[in-house]
């Protein structure tokens, strides 16, 4: 009896804390400094403030009833929201960009592929430069450093495996730089344009024309299971989940739920049915899952690394991150611009994927006023996924 009683405790204070960082998170979000705003990354900054709170609070009464803001146990089952949105948003993205993605799949889309490359090694050069500075700064430090800014959760998880007794170093080392590495690419897809005085109701007519591709009719007539295209949808989890599951062999590596989902989701997005049932999702629908795993990613991943950033924060660490996050993203945007000649929308689309950063999509699909952009994310991103994992492998290693 007494664990259904902490077992009702522990999901009451779950729903009261999803639902009251959601409230304060869209609040925020919804504030605008001179056109700049967070949106829904808004909900990522409330979540690592109840994170900083709870550090301090963890827990209070109301009358009978204890509500626990943040413990040991409960680490998990933020870790198990984050997955569960990370899953539904990357799923969403993959349908939408499904259609057009293979088809459009040509030469000069190989730009993402050494866009994720680029992002990367940029990454890996900038911590190993502080590395090689800094000789307090240990390696297994700075690959989690790295990892964070990157906000690369596979890429922690194999520097963990490589670091031994200096895992925890890792674990802290992502903490510090995960805040900055999360907020830094949701402003700089917005920031940018401004930057460049780029008139953004011109390039989004000229980037929606150049991307209306015809994606292709299916003319058989086809079955719907269900009005809101779950069926598809839970399918696609499904099957990215065993996709993610599966490792490289030699480098012990697997695309985990985020990479696996992205590509079951542009694989049944493209082919949209399966024998005689459709498979094709309503956008709406698709928007809403989008929307909400968003959401949901926020809350999971923004909670611990707010707990973990106020119990690992040191200032010269905070700034390698802030570093390792920033050149990548700006050494990169020049080089998609000058030498592979991407737009501005396709090239901040590659610039999110290669920073493996969810939050950030949501906040340029906003920005360009089309989710066209998608494509370029999910053709940049699962490269970048695999050179994250390799390079802090190779830096711990060397």
């Amino acid at each position: 009896m007494a664990y259904l009683g902490n077992l009702t405790v522990s999901v009451f204070s779950m729903i009261f804390i999803l639902f009251l960082i959601g409230t304060v998170g869209y609040l925020l979000g919804a504030i605008r400094v001179k056109g700049i705003s967070l949106g829904t990354a808004g909900v990522l900054l409330a979540a690592l403030l109840y994170g900083v709170f709870s550090s301090f609070v963890p827990s209070f009464r109301v009358g009978a009833s204890e509500i626990v803001l943040f413990d040991a146990a409960m680490k998990t089952k933020f870790s198990l929201v984050s997955s569960i949105g990370t899953a539904m948003f990357v799923t969403s993205v993959g349908f939408i960009a499904g259609p057009k993605f293979f088809r459009s799949f040509n030469r000069s889309t190989m730009s993402y592929v050494y866009m994720g490359m680029i992002t990367i090694a940029l990454g890996a050069l900038t911590t190993i430069l502080f590395v090689l500075i800094d000789r307090r700064l240990p390696a297994s430090m700075a690959v989690g450093l790295m990892t964070g800014a990157l906000t690369s959760t596979p890429g922690l998880s194999a520097a963990k495996e490589v670091a031994g007794e200096g895992a925890d170093l890792v674990t802290a080392g992502y903490g510090i730089a995960y805040l900055f590495g999360v907020l830094g690419v949701v402003f700089f897809v917005q920031l940018m344009p401004r930057i460049l005085h780029v008139d953004i109701e011109e390039e989004r007519k000229a980037f929606v024309a150049a991307n209306t591709i015809a994606a292709g009719q299916i003319k058989r007539s086809l079955s719907k299971v269900d009005p809101f295209g779950f069926l598809p949808f839970f399918l696609a989890v499904s099957l990215g989940c065993v996709i993610g599951a599966v490792k490289i062999p030699g480098i012990n590596f697997s695309l985990g739920n985020s990479g696996g989902c992205l590509i079951a989701g542009l694989l049944v997005g493209h082919f949209g049915h399966f024998g005689m049932i459709d498979m094709r999702i309503e956008k709406a629908t698709l928007n809403f899952f989008r929307e909400l795993g968003l959401v949901l990613f926020l809350i999971g991943a923004g909670v611990p690394g707010g707990v973990n950033f106020i119990a690992n924060i040191k200032a010269a660490y905070f700034f390698y991150g802030a570093l390792i996050t920033l050149i990548p993203m700006i050494g990169g945007y020049f080089i998609g611009h000058h030498v592979f000649k991407l737009d501005i929308f396709n090239n901040l689309g590659s610039i999110t994927g290669g920073m493996t950063s969810t939050p950030a999509l949501g906040a340029l699909i906003t920005t360009a006023g089309t989710d066209e952009v998608a494509a370029a994310y999910a053709a940049t991103y699962p490269v970048a996924l695999v050179c994250v994992v390799v390079a802090a492998k190779l830096i711990l290693l060397l």
